[in-house]
């Protein structure tokens, strides 16, 4: 069993330097556990460079109006462009399919900001990053708690009444989770546009993240209808491509997704 601190901590030697793993239309946090189904050979390159070593990878959202060239193994000399705002995450979980595939289990640690793409003379691409810790004003920790409590009950105003999804939410409410964790398992959960998300993933002032978290709850724009379990377990089917577009749909709890 992992010690969750140090699954979200970078390592001591960590250069400032990720495998960056582009993606339409996914956006991933620190604290959410993402599942990836890898099979492209760039991709498989990548992933066995970080089981090899720090088991990092960053994932990136390509950004609206790009493409990626599925086939292509080819060392991408100028790739779509991606945001900014990316998140390294932790390979917690692998397993290796037949035919060079594999399942593997990736926690969000730190968001970042991506300074520079690296030519690494590998058929994936690297990016050196600036690690953004969340922050937490002092001024405001008399308020925290309040926020805290109005940012729960926007959640819960939209979430399915269901009693599974009303005890975990009870057991949200009841716990000692700090604001930032629970900001962004919320932001990840939501069937957010792929904007929005990225500006809750570019802010690191938690305040600031969970008052534009509350906004976006309350837009009325979003609506939610509870998933059965037998209806997870078809989604998990589902082709490539849907699978992708996962955490934007209206359903909740949200599928897995496959890369």
């Amino acid at each position: 069993m992992h010690d969750w601190s140090d699954i979200t901590n970078l390592p001591d030697d960590f250069d400032q330097r990720v495998r960056m793993f582009p993606l339409p239309e996914l956006v991933v946090f620190p604290h959410a556990m993402q599942p990836l189904h890898i099979f492209e050979p760039r991709y498989c390159d990548m992933l066995r460079d970080a089981l090899a070593s720090d088991h990092l990878i960053a994932m990136a959202t390509v950004k609206s109006g790009q493409s990626i060239d599925l086939k292509s193994a080819k060392p991408p000399v100028v790739g779509p462009a991606v945001e900014d705002t990316l998140c390294i995450g932790r390979i917690v979980s692998h397993t290796e399919l037949e035919g060079d595939r594999h399942n593997i289990l990736l926690v969000g640690m730190k968001r970042a900001t991506m300074i520079d793409e690296i030519d690494n003379g590998r058929t994936f691409r690297t990016a050196s990053v600036d690690v953004m810790d969340d922050y937490y004003p002092p001024a405001n920790v008399a308020l925290r708690n309040e926020l805290k409590d109005d940012l729960l009950r926007a959640f819960a105003s939209i979430i399915p009444q269901s009693a599974n999804v009303q005890k975990n939410l009870h057991d949200l409410m009841a716990g000692q989770m700090t604001l930032g964790p629970i900001t962004d398992i919320i932001s990840y959960t939501m069937p957010f546009e792929v904007d929005e998300k990225i500006q809750l993933l570019a802010e690191p002032d938690v305040d600031k993240r969970a008052a534009l978290l509350i906004r976006y709850l309350r837009s009325g724009k979003i609506q939610l209808h509870s998933v059965s379990i037998e209806e997870q377990q078809e989604q998990k089917s589902q082709s490539v491509g849907s699978m992708i577009r996962a955490n934007r749909s209206d359903q909740f709890p949200p599928p897995f997704s496959m890369n």
